[in-house]
Protein backbone atom coordinates (compact mmCIF):
# COMPACT_ATOMS: atom_id res chain seq x y z
CA UNK A 1 0.00 0.00 0.00
CA UNK A 2 1.39 3.17 -1.15
CA UNK A 3 1.75 5.76 1.75
CA UNK A 4 -0.48 8.95 1.43
CA UNK A 5 0.27 12.25 2.78
CA UNK A 6 -2.07 13.92 5.32
CA UNK A 7 -4.23 15.62 2.80
CA UNK A 8 -4.27 12.71 0.47
CA UNK A 9 -5.94 10.88 3.75
CA UNK A 10 -8.35 13.70 4.10
CA UNK A 11 -8.99 13.67 0.41
CA UNK A 12 -7.21 15.82 -1.83
CA UNK A 13 -5.06 14.02 -4.32
CA UNK A 14 -2.58 16.70 -5.63
CA UNK A 15 -0.48 13.92 -8.00
CA UNK A 16 -3.79 13.93 -9.50
CA UNK A 17 -5.04 17.56 -10.09
CA UNK A 18 -0.98 17.66 -11.73
CA UNK A 19 -2.38 14.98 -14.27
CA UNK A 20 -5.60 16.49 -15.31
CA UNK A 21 -3.17 20.02 -15.69
CA UNK A 22 -0.79 17.65 -18.10
CA UNK A 23 -3.46 16.34 -20.09
CA UNK A 24 -5.41 19.31 -20.49
CA UNK A 25 -2.31 21.72 -21.37
CA UNK A 26 -2.43 21.41 -24.57
CA UNK A 27 -5.94 22.35 -25.58
CA UNK A 28 -5.96 25.64 -23.29
CA UNK A 29 -3.04 26.14 -25.03
CA UNK A 30 -4.33 26.29 -28.02
CA UNK A 31 -6.61 28.57 -27.48
CA UNK A 32 -4.31 31.22 -27.08
CA UNK A 33 -3.59 34.54 -29.20
CA UNK A 34 -0.62 36.57 -29.25
CA UNK A 35 -2.70 38.93 -26.60
CA UNK A 36 -2.39 36.58 -23.95
CA UNK A 37 0.97 37.30 -21.97
CA UNK A 38 1.55 34.59 -19.17
CA UNK A 39 0.89 30.73 -19.86
CA UNK A 40 -0.65 28.31 -17.77
CA UNK A 41 0.69 27.97 -14.45
CA UNK A 42 0.91 31.42 -13.29
CA UNK A 43 -0.45 33.27 -10.55
CA UNK A 44 -2.35 35.45 -12.69
CA UNK A 45 -3.39 36.02 -16.83
CA UNK A 46 -2.28 38.75 -18.61
CA UNK A 47 -4.03 39.91 -21.19
CA UNK A 48 -2.76 42.64 -23.78
CA UNK A 49 -5.51 45.05 -24.93
CA UNK A 50 -3.26 46.37 -28.04
CA UNK A 51 -3.03 49.66 -29.49
CA UNK A 52 -6.03 49.03 -32.22
CA UNK A 53 -8.80 50.39 -30.04
CA UNK A 54 -9.43 54.65 -29.18
CA UNK A 55 -11.70 53.98 -26.47
CA UNK A 56 -12.01 50.34 -25.28
CA UNK A 57 -14.42 49.33 -22.55
CA UNK A 58 -14.34 45.78 -21.17
CA UNK A 59 -17.75 43.95 -21.21
CA UNK A 60 -17.65 40.80 -19.05
CA UNK A 61 -20.09 38.26 -17.96
CA UNK A 62 -20.68 35.24 -15.34
CA UNK A 63 -22.44 31.65 -15.71
CA UNK A 64 -23.04 28.60 -15.37
CA UNK A 65 -24.45 25.24 -16.83
CA UNK A 66 -27.42 24.54 -14.38
CA UNK A 67 -28.75 21.45 -13.79
CA UNK A 68 -27.76 20.33 -17.47
CA UNK A 69 -25.23 19.11 -15.61
CA UNK A 70 -26.99 16.00 -13.72
CA UNK A 71 -28.05 14.53 -17.13
CA UNK A 72 -23.92 15.03 -18.60
CA UNK A 73 -23.52 12.99 -15.29
CA UNK A 74 -26.06 10.66 -15.98
CA UNK A 75 -24.93 10.07 -19.38
CA UNK A 76 -21.49 9.92 -17.78
CA UNK A 77 -20.73 12.59 -21.27
CA UNK A 78 -18.23 15.44 -20.60
CA UNK A 79 -17.65 16.39 -24.32
CA UNK A 80 -19.81 19.28 -24.89
CA UNK A 81 -20.80 20.26 -21.39
CA UNK A 82 -17.62 22.73 -21.94
CA UNK A 83 -19.52 24.35 -25.40
CA UNK A 84 -22.82 25.05 -23.09
CA UNK A 85 -20.68 26.83 -20.23
CA UNK A 86 -18.78 28.53 -23.05
CA UNK A 87 -22.17 29.88 -24.76
CA UNK A 88 -23.76 31.34 -21.73
CA UNK A 89 -21.24 34.18 -21.83
CA UNK A 90 -19.71 34.78 -25.07
CA UNK A 91 -23.04 34.74 -26.37
CA UNK A 92 -24.24 37.25 -23.49
CA UNK A 93 -21.10 39.37 -24.39
CA UNK A 94 -21.77 39.25 -28.15
CA UNK A 95 -25.05 40.72 -27.43
CA UNK A 96 -23.49 43.45 -26.30
CA UNK A 97 -21.40 44.62 -29.34
CA UNK A 98 -18.37 43.21 -28.29
CA UNK A 99 -15.69 40.92 -29.06
CA UNK A 100 -15.66 37.94 -26.63
CA UNK A 101 -11.48 38.08 -25.99
CA UNK A 102 -10.37 35.97 -23.08
CA UNK A 103 -12.29 33.87 -20.45
CA UNK A 104 -11.38 31.57 -17.58
CA UNK A 105 -13.12 28.58 -16.09
CA UNK A 106 -13.88 27.58 -12.45
CA UNK A 107 -14.14 23.66 -12.49
CA UNK A 108 -15.22 22.07 -8.77
CA UNK A 109 -14.98 18.32 -8.43
CA UNK A 110 -15.82 15.73 -5.65
CA UNK A 111 -12.85 13.65 -6.70
CA UNK A 112 -10.25 14.54 -9.21
CA UNK A 113 -10.39 11.92 -12.03
CA UNK A 114 -7.91 13.47 -14.66
CA UNK A 115 -9.39 12.26 -18.21
CA UNK A 116 -12.70 13.05 -16.84
CA UNK A 117 -11.43 16.69 -16.24
CA UNK A 118 -9.06 16.63 -19.07
CA UNK A 119 -12.13 15.98 -21.15
CA UNK A 120 -14.40 18.97 -19.39
CA UNK A 121 -11.79 21.56 -19.69
CA UNK A 122 -10.76 20.34 -23.41
CA UNK A 123 -14.61 21.09 -24.32
CA UNK A 124 -14.06 24.12 -23.09
CA UNK A 125 -11.01 24.87 -24.67
CA UNK A 126 -12.69 24.10 -27.84
CA UNK A 127 -15.62 26.19 -27.95
CA UNK A 128 -13.68 29.21 -26.43
CA UNK A 129 -11.29 29.14 -29.69
CA UNK A 130 -14.53 28.23 -31.71
CA UNK A 131 -15.62 32.00 -29.82
CA UNK A 132 -12.46 33.52 -30.47
CA UNK A 133 -11.96 33.79 -26.73
CA UNK A 134 -8.25 32.47 -25.27
CA UNK A 135 -8.72 30.49 -21.60
CA UNK A 136 -6.02 31.68 -19.72
CA UNK A 137 -6.88 30.35 -16.50
CA UNK A 138 -8.89 29.06 -14.51
CA UNK A 139 -9.52 26.45 -11.32
CA UNK A 140 -9.87 23.05 -10.85
CA UNK A 141 -10.73 21.97 -7.15
CA UNK A 142 -11.01 19.16 -5.86
CA UNK A 143 -13.96 19.24 -2.93
CA UNK A 144 -14.51 16.03 -0.96
CA UNK A 145 -17.78 16.00 1.12
CA UNK A 146 -19.67 18.77 -0.55
CA UNK A 147 -20.43 17.34 -3.72
CA UNK A 148 -21.94 13.32 -4.28
CA UNK A 149 -20.12 10.68 -5.77
CA UNK A 150 -19.03 11.70 -9.59
CA UNK A 151 -20.34 15.15 -9.47
CA UNK A 152 -19.49 18.37 -10.29
CA UNK A 153 -20.35 22.03 -11.07
CA UNK A 154 -18.53 24.77 -13.74
CA UNK A 155 -18.50 28.20 -13.98
CA UNK A 156 -17.23 30.95 -16.74
CA UNK A 157 -15.75 33.88 -16.07
CA UNK A 158 -15.07 36.17 -19.72
CA UNK A 159 -14.29 39.53 -21.14
CA UNK A 160 -15.18 40.92 -24.46
CA UNK A 161 -13.90 44.08 -26.02
CA UNK A 162 -15.22 47.15 -27.98
CA UNK A 163 -15.18 50.25 -28.85
CA UNK A 164 -17.18 52.51 -26.42
CA UNK A 165 -19.54 54.25 -29.64
CA UNK A 166 -20.03 50.93 -30.92
CA UNK A 167 -21.42 49.15 -27.91
CA UNK A 168 -25.37 48.32 -28.73
CA UNK A 169 -27.41 50.18 -26.71
CA UNK A 170 -31.48 49.36 -26.09
CA UNK A 171 -31.63 53.10 -27.78
CA UNK A 172 -30.26 52.20 -31.11
CA UNK A 173 -33.73 50.08 -32.33
CA UNK A 174 -36.34 52.25 -34.07
CA UNK A 175 -40.00 51.72 -35.60
CA UNK A 176 -39.13 49.69 -38.43
CA UNK A 177 -36.21 47.74 -38.18
CA UNK A 178 -35.90 44.25 -38.31
CA UNK A 179 -35.63 41.19 -36.28
CA UNK A 180 -33.59 38.87 -37.30
CA UNK A 181 -33.78 35.51 -35.58
CA UNK A 182 -30.91 33.01 -35.63
CA UNK A 183 -31.86 29.43 -34.67
CA UNK A 184 -30.95 27.40 -31.67
CA UNK A 185 -29.45 24.11 -31.66
CA UNK A 186 -32.15 22.63 -29.17
CA UNK A 187 -32.88 23.61 -25.56
CA UNK A 188 -29.41 25.13 -24.78
CA UNK A 189 -28.85 25.51 -21.28
CA UNK A 190 -32.15 27.21 -19.78
CA UNK A 191 -34.95 25.61 -18.39
CA UNK A 192 -33.45 22.06 -17.09
CA UNK A 193 -34.84 22.43 -14.02
CA UNK A 194 -38.52 22.10 -15.45
CA UNK A 195 -37.43 19.70 -18.19
CA UNK A 196 -36.32 17.01 -15.57
CA UNK A 197 -39.72 17.43 -14.06
CA UNK A 198 -42.22 16.97 -17.15
CA UNK A 199 -39.91 14.10 -18.07
CA UNK A 200 -40.05 12.44 -15.06
CA UNK A 201 -35.95 12.69 -14.66
CA UNK A 202 -35.14 12.14 -11.22
CA UNK A 203 -32.16 9.51 -11.16
CA UNK A 204 -29.45 8.62 -13.97
CA UNK A 205 -31.96 5.47 -14.72
CA UNK A 206 -34.77 7.78 -15.61
CA UNK A 207 -32.05 9.74 -18.11
CA UNK A 208 -31.36 6.33 -19.94
CA UNK A 209 -34.21 4.84 -19.65
CA UNK A 210 -35.51 7.98 -22.46
CA UNK A 211 -35.88 7.19 -25.88
CA UNK A 212 -31.89 8.08 -27.77
CA UNK A 213 -33.44 10.94 -29.70
CA UNK A 214 -34.39 12.54 -26.47
CA UNK A 215 -31.29 11.84 -24.68
CA UNK A 216 -29.46 13.26 -27.95
CA UNK A 217 -32.17 16.53 -28.08
CA UNK A 218 -31.43 16.97 -24.00
CA UNK A 219 -27.85 17.08 -23.94
CA UNK A 220 -27.13 18.97 -27.58
CA UNK A 221 -24.77 21.92 -27.01
CA UNK A 222 -26.08 25.35 -26.86
CA UNK A 223 -24.78 27.22 -30.22
CA UNK A 224 -21.76 29.61 -30.49
CA UNK A 225 -22.73 32.61 -32.27
CA UNK A 226 -19.33 34.94 -32.32
CA UNK A 227 -17.69 33.58 -35.47
CA UNK A 228 -21.17 34.53 -37.69
CA UNK A 229 -22.26 37.69 -36.04
CA UNK A 230 -19.41 39.43 -34.60
CA UNK A 231 -18.51 40.56 -38.43
CA UNK A 232 -21.92 41.74 -38.44
CA UNK A 233 -21.22 44.14 -35.16
CA UNK A 234 -17.73 45.29 -36.65
CA UNK A 235 -19.57 46.47 -40.13
CA UNK A 236 -22.05 48.60 -37.78
CA UNK A 237 -24.94 46.22 -39.09
CA UNK A 238 -26.53 45.60 -36.17
CA UNK A 239 -28.69 47.61 -33.97
CA UNK A 240 -29.15 45.68 -31.02
CA UNK A 241 -29.08 41.98 -30.16
CA UNK A 242 -30.65 39.69 -27.54
CA UNK A 243 -29.10 36.76 -26.15
CA UNK A 244 -32.27 34.45 -25.33
CA UNK A 245 -31.66 32.66 -22.43
CA UNK A 246 -33.78 32.17 -19.15
CA UNK A 247 -36.60 34.16 -19.24
CA UNK A 248 -37.06 32.96 -23.02
CA UNK A 249 -37.99 35.64 -25.66
CA UNK A 250 -40.76 37.02 -23.61
CA UNK A 251 -38.01 38.65 -20.99
CA UNK A 252 -35.00 38.96 -23.00
CA UNK A 253 -35.89 40.39 -26.32
CA UNK A 254 -37.33 43.83 -24.67
CA UNK A 255 -33.84 44.59 -23.08
CA UNK A 256 -32.75 45.16 -26.51
CA UNK A 257 -34.71 48.20 -26.97
CA UNK A 258 -36.25 51.04 -24.89
CA UNK A 259 -39.97 51.00 -23.58
CA UNK A 260 -40.98 52.58 -26.30
CA UNK A 261 -40.99 50.15 -29.05
CA UNK A 262 -42.26 46.81 -29.43
CA UNK A 263 -41.31 43.84 -30.94
CA UNK A 264 -43.98 42.10 -32.94
CA UNK A 265 -43.07 38.43 -33.87
CA UNK A 266 -44.95 36.31 -36.69
CA UNK A 267 -45.56 32.58 -35.23
CA UNK A 268 -44.44 29.93 -38.25
CA UNK A 269 -41.86 32.21 -39.42
CA UNK A 270 -38.75 30.10 -37.70
CA UNK A 271 -38.73 25.96 -37.18
CA UNK A 272 -39.42 25.11 -33.54
CA UNK A 273 -37.77 22.06 -32.63
CA UNK A 274 -39.67 18.79 -31.81
CA UNK A 275 -38.26 18.23 -28.59
CA UNK A 276 -39.79 21.57 -27.54
CA UNK A 277 -42.98 20.15 -28.56
CA UNK A 278 -42.81 16.96 -26.50
CA UNK A 279 -42.21 19.35 -23.46
CA UNK A 280 -44.97 21.12 -23.99
CA UNK A 281 -47.13 17.86 -24.26
CA UNK A 282 -45.07 15.80 -21.66
CA UNK A 283 -45.74 18.51 -18.98
CA UNK A 284 -49.13 20.29 -20.33
CA UNK A 285 -47.15 23.53 -19.89
CA UNK A 286 -49.41 26.91 -21.21
CA UNK A 287 -47.95 28.75 -23.85
CA UNK A 288 -46.77 31.31 -21.39
CA UNK A 289 -44.52 29.02 -19.73
CA UNK A 290 -42.87 27.90 -22.82
CA UNK A 291 -42.21 31.15 -23.76
CA UNK A 292 -40.76 32.08 -20.65
CA UNK A 293 -38.83 28.99 -19.65
CA UNK A 294 -37.69 27.96 -23.39
CA UNK A 295 -36.06 29.71 -26.51
CA UNK A 296 -38.42 27.40 -28.51
CA UNK A 297 -36.16 27.23 -31.13
CA UNK A 298 -34.60 30.70 -31.06
CA UNK A 299 -31.04 31.39 -29.68
CA UNK A 300 -30.18 35.14 -30.63
CA UNK A 301 -32.09 37.83 -32.00
CA UNK A 302 -30.64 40.74 -34.15
CA UNK A 303 -32.13 44.10 -34.68
CA UNK A 304 -31.39 45.45 -37.82
CA UNK A 305 -31.82 48.42 -40.46
CA UNK A 306 -34.17 47.46 -42.97
CA UNK A 307 -31.97 48.31 -45.84
CA UNK A 308 -29.42 46.34 -44.51
CA UNK A 309 -31.44 43.12 -44.28
CA UNK A 310 -30.22 41.50 -47.37
CA UNK A 311 -26.59 42.28 -46.52
CA UNK A 312 -26.78 40.41 -43.13
CA UNK A 313 -28.76 37.53 -44.40
CA UNK A 314 -26.09 36.96 -47.26
CA UNK A 315 -23.21 37.53 -44.73
CA UNK A 316 -24.45 35.11 -42.31
CA UNK A 317 -25.13 32.43 -45.08
CA UNK A 318 -21.68 33.06 -46.44
CA UNK A 319 -20.37 31.82 -42.74
CA UNK A 320 -22.83 28.67 -42.81
CA UNK A 321 -25.21 30.34 -40.19
CA UNK A 322 -29.09 29.79 -40.78
CA UNK A 323 -30.93 33.08 -40.31
CA UNK A 324 -34.77 33.68 -40.37
CA UNK A 325 -36.46 36.96 -40.40
CA UNK A 326 -39.09 36.94 -37.80
CA UNK A 327 -40.70 40.40 -37.52
CA UNK A 328 -40.07 43.99 -36.96
CA UNK A 329 -39.96 46.77 -34.54
CA UNK A 330 -43.19 48.68 -34.39
CA UNK A 331 -43.94 51.54 -32.05
CA UNK A 332 -45.26 50.23 -28.22
CA UNK A 333 -48.78 48.08 -28.04
CA UNK A 334 -50.09 46.78 -25.27
CA UNK A 335 -46.61 44.53 -24.07
CA UNK A 336 -43.11 44.99 -25.02
CA UNK A 337 -43.69 41.67 -27.74
CA UNK A 338 -46.62 40.75 -29.38
CA UNK A 339 -47.16 37.72 -31.71
CA UNK A 340 -49.20 37.60 -34.75
CA UNK A 341 -50.13 34.76 -36.95
CA UNK A 342 -51.35 30.95 -35.18
CA UNK A 343 -49.65 29.92 -31.91
CA UNK A 344 -47.92 26.42 -32.29
CA UNK A 345 -49.95 25.35 -28.77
Amino acid sequence: MSEQNAYQQAGVDIKAGERAVELMKDAVADTYTPNVLDGIGGFGAAFALGQNYKNPVLVSGADGVGTKLLLAIAANQHQTIGQDLVAMVANDILAQGAKPAFMLDYLAVDKMRPEIVAEIVTGIAKAAKASGMALIGGESAELPGLYAPNHYDLAAFAVGIAEKAQLLKPDNASVGDVLIGLPSSGIHSNGYSLVRHVLGIQTADDFNALPDEQKTALMTPTALYAAAVWPLVSAGLVQSMAHITGGGITENLPRAFSSQLSAEIAWGSWPILSIFNTLHSAGQLSIEDMLLTFNNGLGMVLIIKPADKQRVLTMLSESGQSAFVIGQMTSRQDNPVVWTGDAPW
